[in-house]
C-alpha cells in the first residue's frame, strides 16, 4: 500500500513539474517582454533635444522604428539599446546624457516594440541590431562608435562589440546570462532548456576586444551586482566595473555618481563639474513594477 502510495505521489509530481514548464515555456514573452506599441502616426516630442526619426526596413514583415537624437558639434555616435519595456517613447529622454558630451545617440526600439514590426526572437534582434551598427559605420568610422546597453541591452551590445570594433563597450545593470536570472527566482526549473532567449552575455564578452565599463548599483535587486563582478573576471583586461553605491536597477538616473561616472567613461573635460540641468537627474523615477516588468 505505502509503495503505490509512493509511486503515484512521484507521478504526480512529475505530472505538475512539467505542466509547470510547460507553461513557463509558452507564456515566457508575456513575462520577460513589456513592449509599449504606437501607431504607425504617433509623432516623438523632446523638450531640448533635436533628433530625426527614421524606418529601417529589415525584410518583408518587418520595420524598426529609429530615432537619431543629434548633437550640435558632434564627436561621436551612441548605440543606445534600451531595457525590456515601453518604447523609445519613454526612452528617448535618456539620450540628453549623452548629446550633453556631444554625441550623437541613435536608439532603436526592437521588433514589436513601439513602431517596430515584427516577431521578437533573439536571432532575429541580433541581426537586426547588426544591420543597424553596419548603417552607423556607413557614416562614422568605428572608432567614434560607442555601444551602451541597459538591462536587456546589455546582452545585445556585448555580441554587437563581440563581432565588431567599436570605440568602447558600456554596460548598465548588465546579467550574466538571461537564463541566469529566471533561475535565481525558479531554481527547480530547467532554464537552460526552457528559455526562448538565453543571451549568454558571458559567452559574448570574452570575445570584446574594445575596453569594456560595467555601471551596476549596489543595491540592485532585480540583477544583483554579484553578475556584474562576474562579468568584469571574465575580461578583466579590458573591463572596469564602477558600482553606484545606493543604486537599485531603475533609478541609476537619479545618482550623481552615476553622471559623473558616465562623464568619466565618455572623457567629460569639464572643471566646473557636474551641470545638473543637462542631464537626466530630476526626471520622474519610475514607479515600481513586477518582476520582469522593466528589465
Amino acid at each position: 500500500m505505502f509503495d503505490w502510495i509512493s509511486n503515484n505521489f512521484i507521478v504526480i509530481l512529475i505530472v505538475v513539474y512539467l505542466t509547470i514548464s510547460f507553461i513557463i515555456y509558452l507564456l515566457q514573452d508575456y513575462f520577460l517582454f513589456h513592449p509599449e506599441k504606437l501607431s504607425p502616426e504617433f509623432e516623438f516630442e523632446y523638450k531640448n533635444l533635436n533628433f530625426d526619426e527614421h524606418t529601417l526596413e529589415i525584410k518583408p514583415g518587418v520595420k524598426l522604428s529609429v530615432l537619431r537624437f543629434r548633437a550640435e558639434k558632434p564627436i561621436g555616435v551612441v548605440l543606445y539599446l534600451k531595457g525590456n519595456s515601453r518604447s523609445i517613447k519613454g526612452w528617448g529622454k535618456f539620450a540628453i546624457d549623452f548629446v550633453r558630451y556631444n554625441y550623437d545617440v541613435i536608439m532603436v526600439d526592437y521588433r514589436g516594440f513601439g513602431k517596430s514590426t515584427g516577431k521578437f526572437s533573439q536571432q532575429g534582434i541580433k541581426n537586426d541590431l547588426q544591420l543597424v551598427y553596419e548603417k552607423i559605420k556607413e557614416r562614422v568610422d568605428e572608432k567614434y562608435i560607442v555601444v551602451y546597453g541597459r538591462s536587456l541591452g546589455s546582452g545585445f551590445a556585448t555580441k554587437l562589440a563581440s563581432v565588431n570594433n567599436p570605440r568602447m563597450l558600456i554596460l548598465d545593470a548588465p546579467y550574466y546570462s538571461l537564463a541566469k536570472i529566471a533561475g535565481k527566482y525558479l531554481p527547480f526549473l530547467p532554464f537552460s532548456i526552457l528559455l526562448k532567449y538565453p543571451i549568454p552575455t558571458y559567452k559574448w564578452i570574452k570575445y570584446v576586444k574594445c575596453p569594456i565599463h560595467i555601471i551596476h548599483g549596489t543595491k540592485d535587486r532585480l540583477i544583483p551586482m554579484v553578475s556584474s563582478i562576474k562579468l568584469s573576471n571574465i575580461n578583466p583586461e579590458k573591463t572596469r566595473l564602477y558600482p553606484i553605491t545606493g543604486g537599485g536597477h531603475n533609478n541609476l538616473h537619479i545618482f550623481e555618481s552615476y553622471h559623473e561616472t558616465l562623464g568619466k567613461i565618455l572623457g567629460e573635460k569639464n572643471p566646473e563639474g557636474f551641470d545638473r540641468e543637462r542631464s537626466s537627474i530630476n526626471f520622474k523615477k519610475p514607479k515600481k513594477k513586477q518582476f520582469f516588468k522593466r528589465f
